[in-house]
């Protein structure tokens, strides 16, 4: 099983999408481990965009994202991380397929209501910075697991 991080945007929370967004994760079978919400400090946003420093766009960026209330979600599922950029979208909500997250919700290249690890390295780091209390996470096994995957072939 793989783990990633997703956020819920304040864009996603001030227009009254969190229920949606998260409802649509639970429906397609990835489990939910990990949830907290609140308004982050800049600092704390600064280090999860740092890759992003040099680009003109940083400063604009952490202050949309320290602006309200942001919801950070650790999804575990098998092929979690790809499963989940699926469903988000391109980040151009104009440009995101219908159907994903972005392309149901969004009309934003910048309100783009969703963040989503990219990879497994990055999906390490980043739940490292939002989760760093493993306390924080939650070790479960659902009961409809036999409904949700063929464990037989996909978790052998």
């Amino acid at each position: 099983m793989e783990r990633t991080l997703v956020l819920l945007k304040p864009d996603a929370a001030q227009r009254g999408l969190i229920g949606s967004i998260l409802s649509r994760f639970e429906a397609k079978g990835l489990k939910l481990i990990g949830l907290k919400m609140r308004t982050f400090p800049s600092e704390h946003l600064e280090k999860h965009y740092e890759v992003h420093r040099d680009r003109p766009f940083f400063q604009n960026l952490v202050g949309f994202m320290s602006s309200g209330p942001v919801v950070a979600l650790c999804l575990e599922g098998k092929d979690a991380i790809k499963v989940v950029r699926q469903m988000v979208g391109a980040t151009n909500s104009r440009e995101a397929a219908p159907g994903t997250i972005r392309g149901d919700y969004g009309m934003s290249f910048s309100n783009n209501l969703v963040h989503a690890s990219d990879g497994p390295d990055t999906a390490k780091s980043e739940m490292a910075l939002w989760f760093s209390d493993a306390a924080e996470i939650s070790e479960w096994e659902p009961a409809d697991l036999g409904w949700t995957y063929n464990i037989a072939e996909e978790l052998s």
